[in-house]
């Protein structure tokens, strides 16, 4: 996995493994479509899975604004661990309502971190293009992580 549009298709085949959990709960608790209502065990995977597709928007843009604009590596490694905690608030959703918290707040986490490094990216080409300012050069100088040129 080399660029965003790899974690897009993992992202993809994601999707489809959560759709096709849903349709197994449906058949198994006998929830026929349109019907978004039944037991519990059924809302709770219905709802892992829809609240899992209401992110994908933000995730898709930041992910391809951090990839674009500040570094594709970064944005395949948090991207990935997103979809990580994804899995496991789908997983830990469909057990109980309490188990959806701690992979909620990491997938959080990692949301707002391509958050960030979309915004520092655009900001520093901004930068870049109209002040002839490199600031991810100068972060790096100050940080130690290149040498002065």
């Amino acid at each position: 996995l080399h660029n965003p549009s790899d974690v897009v298709h993992v992202f993809g085949v994601l999707s489809a493994y959560f759709s096709l959990k849903v349709i197994y709960a449906r058949r198994k608790h006998s929830v026929s479509p349109p019907a978004t209502t039944g037991p519990p065990e059924f809302e709770r995977i219905f709802r892992a899975q829809a609240n899992c597709s209401e992110y994908f928007p933000i995730f898709v843009f930041s992910l391809w604004l951090a990839g674009v604009f500040f570094s594709q590596a970064l944005a395949v490694f948090f991207g990935l661990m997103y979809l990580y905690g994804r899995y496991l608030y789908f997983h830990g959703y469909a057990e109980s309502a309490q188990g959806r918290l701690e992979p909620l707040y990491f997938s959080a986490k990692m949301q707002w971190v391509l958050i960030a490094l979309a915004g520092l990216g655009v900001v520093c080409t901004i930068t870049q293009a109209y002040l002839g300012l490199d600031l991810l050069h100068s972060f790096s100088h100050v940080l130690g992580l290149t040498e002065h040129t």
